[in-house]
């Protein structure tokens, strides 16, 4: 990987924040860019960053005060769509997954995740948009397989077409409106239709949301990315 992962970093505890980032100071191809202990200081502080400075992943904490990690996601996720982002939380999220799911989180990471998981998660999360673990994998197979979950995951307003699918297999591997154009002989701007259309189709956000829904559907593989 060329790139440098540029890492915000929110949490309400200073050993966190601290340990956090001696951890990634190891790693030649990811750095901490912006720490924060509260979400109002890191929107504040985000608002002034320089474009070249801006963070492409954001590890969350959900349990801060006074504004917890649900609040500060959905506003991250209303101003800055493109910014991506890792949940931490001391308490696995069974119970939260379709929430977050839908808001587009990119992963969740228990605290106690091993170092290898913790840097998978960056790696995968820059590279593809989303990182799931084993138990993520089960978590959303079961939602897969039930069709109440499923819909309330993603209210759809109705089924995706055959050439929407096809959009959105490559939206999914990260090729650009061009590129998708160039594969399927439609034009950028028929590419952006299709993918604004299949948005308000399955009620996401962003194309995180698209691509997990393509997992959650089986319309898209994990084994593949």
């Amino acid at each position: 990987m060329n790139s440098q992962i540029k890492i915000a970093l929110i949490d309400d505890e200073q050993l966190i924040l601290e340990g956090v980032k001696m951890l990634l100071s190891n790693e030649k191809n990811i750095s901490v860019c912006l720490t924060s202990n509260n979400g109002a200081d890191f929107i504040e502080k985000l608002g002034i960053l320089s474009e070249d400075d801006f963070p492409h992943i954001a590890l969350v904490d959900v349990q801060m005060q006074p504004m917890n990690g649900f609040e500060l996601v959905e506003i991250l996720k209303e101003k800055y769509p493109d910014l991506r982002i890792i949940i931490l939380s001391s308490h696995y999220k069974t119970s939260i997954l379709g929430y977050m799911v839908k808001l587009g989180v990119s992963a969740f990471l228990p605290k106690n995740s091993d170092r290898k998981t913790f840097i998978d998660a960056i790696t995968m999360v820059y590279k593809n948009g989303v990182f799931f673990t084993a138990e993520d994998h089960q978590m959303l197979f079961t939602y897969m397989n039930s069709s109440a979950k499923k819909k309330s995951l993603f209210e759809m307003e109705d089924e995706l077409s055959e050439r929407e699918k096809d959009v959105v297999k490559l939206i999914c591997q990260e090729y650009t409106n061009n590129e998708i154009g160039e594969k399927l002989f439609i034009s950028p701007r028929t590419v952006e239709s299709h993918r604004q259309r299949i948005l308000e189709k399955i009620g996401a956000k962003n194309t995180v949301g698209i691509v997990i829904y393509a997992v959650v559907n089986n319309i898209y593989s994990l084994d593949k990315m």
